[in-house]
């Protein structure tokens, strides 16, 4: 069994920007990605300000842009986010870092708030494994909402104590970037926040 752990958030982490918005840039051109946010801000400014929780605000854009969206719909155009554009937004020092860990005989688990849909692919081909926000679908078709918890903050924790019993590791590496990953870094023998930035 692997003796040591390291878990990666993904966004602003391993790369430069928040996938989310540059997927839906991606699948729904710019014009149609600031009219959405536009549509949005009241939600947007109202968890800016606390008076809604992160999944609530998440949900409001999610549903403006992808709800009724078939499933295979989506994920075909995830694939082609994560073949063409999600290279570009790798960070190479979190890449090198993730290598060097696995050369270590590390287990590496990314855990991310943004859908798993486009992470999928890129998390195995980089060897991890990975615990991110899974959306909800119906009937084939994505609602908008959200499938159980979005994997952001306290919850990180949940869904990594959920999967992986951390005793069982000689160490424990988290890196992370903002206030949503502050408890997931407080698992951790060694924590690094912000550690690719220039």
């Amino acid at each position: 069994m692997t003796k040591n752990i390291a878990f990666f958030d993904f966004d602003g982490t391993i790369t430069t920007v928040d996938t989310l918005l540059e997927f839906i840039k991606f699948s729904k051109g710019r014009f149609r990605f600031y009219a959405g946010f536009l549509y949005c801000s009241p939600y947007l400014l109202a968890y800016k300000l606390r008076l809604i929780a992160n999944h609530a605000a998440k949900e409001k854009v999610l549903k403006f842009f992808f709800r009724g969206t078939s499933l295979q719909d989506f994920n075909a155009c995830c694939n082609q986010f994560a073949a063409t554009r999600l290279p570009r937004l790798i960070r190479p020092a979190a890449l090198l870092q993730i290598e060097s860990l696995q050369r270590q005989d590390f287990l590496v688990v990314i855990v991310s708030a943004s859908p798993e849909n486009w992470i999928l692919d890129w998390a195995l081909k980089a060897g991890a494994e990975l615990l991110a926000t899974k959306l909800e679908v119906e009937r084939g078709t994505l609602t908008g909402r959200l499938s159980g918890n979005n994997c952001y903050g306290i919850d990180k924790v949940r869904r990594i104590k959920s999967s992986y019993q951390l005793d069982l590791f000689e160490k424990v590496y988290a890196f992370g970037d903002t206030v949503g990953d502050k408890p997931m870094l407080s698992l951790a023998t060694s924590a690094f926040y912000k550690p690719f930035r220039n």
